[in-house]
């Protein structure tokens, strides 16, 4: 079964980690794949190589989602390559900063907030047009967004900003038929979580989770899969956590 056959996807920071495994998820599916990556061209075209040898569709676009006009960009490149129709909108590229309260800086807290807040805000914005009945709109938030997680708090801060704004567009994109929702992961086995190589950070995370394993991406890109499915027509506005049952 192809349940997202005839549909295009366009998934951003899909080079590597959750946003490649949604990749390789929703081209499973049958969906065409827009692989949008900032600067890791050869993952990014391993990505797009890996999907057209299963005999699936990708292309791949590089742009700077941090710059002030980096959404506008990957909106105006994307309708070049896919024309007027987008169904299916994966808003993930994301950057993290550990950092506690007074360490952390002007110039971190407001790059944090252009590529986890500013750039997907933009970027829905700037390919509305191409979005129609039918079409889904899936966010990446976090357990940090609920809970206190190490000294995360500017980078929760932005992940809290989208589980507010899922909100927002689900209430006015709804009478268009334009579902929006978001999956907030915990801890998953991408670059973001390199201390859970430690065994005091295993530790931690064994700690704090009712399923006793480190998360993979396919764990979230799955979720995501479904929520850009037709399976998943009755939710929007929603944030599914997909954390392995986190600080319950």
């Amino acid at each position: 079964m192809f349940p997202l056959a005839n549909k295009t996807a366009l998934v951003t920071g899909a080079s590597r980690g959750m946003g490649r495994a949604t990749a390789l998820a929703l081209a499973a599916a049958g969906a065409r794949v827009i692989v949008h990556y900032g600067r890791n061209a050869d993952e990014a075209k391993a990505v797009v190589d890996q999907i057209r040898a299963a005999g699936g569709r990708a292309d791949a676009i590089p742009v700077d989602l941090g710059a002030p006009d980096g959404a506008h960009k990957l909106a105006a490149q994307l309708r070049d390559l896919i024309g007027d129709r987008l169904d299916i909108l994966v808003s993930n590229a994301g950057i993290s900063k550990a950092a506690a309260i007074e360490e952390m800086t002007v110039a971190d807290f407001d790059q944090l907030f252009a590529v986890n807040v500013r750039a997907p805000y933009f970027l829905l914005q700037q390919t509305l047009p191409l979005l129609g009945k039918g079409s889904s709109v899936v966010f990446l938030s976090s357990l940090g967004a609920r809970t206190a997680v190490g000294n995360l708090s500017a980078y929760a801060g932005t992940k809290g900003a989208i589980d507010t704004l899922v909100k927002y567009f689900a209430a006015a994109l709804g009478p268009r038929g334009i579902r929006v929702n978001a999956v907030a992961p915990g801890v998953i086995d991408t670059d973001m979580s390199n201390f859970t190589k430690t065994d005091d950070g295993r530790a931690l995370v064994m700690g704090m989770q009712s399923l006793k394993r480190i998360g993979t991406p396919a764990d979230v890109a799955s979720v995501v899969a479904f929520l850009a499915s037709d399976e998943a027509r009755w939710i929007t506005g929603d944030i599914i956590a997909v954390d392995g049952g986190s600080k319950l």
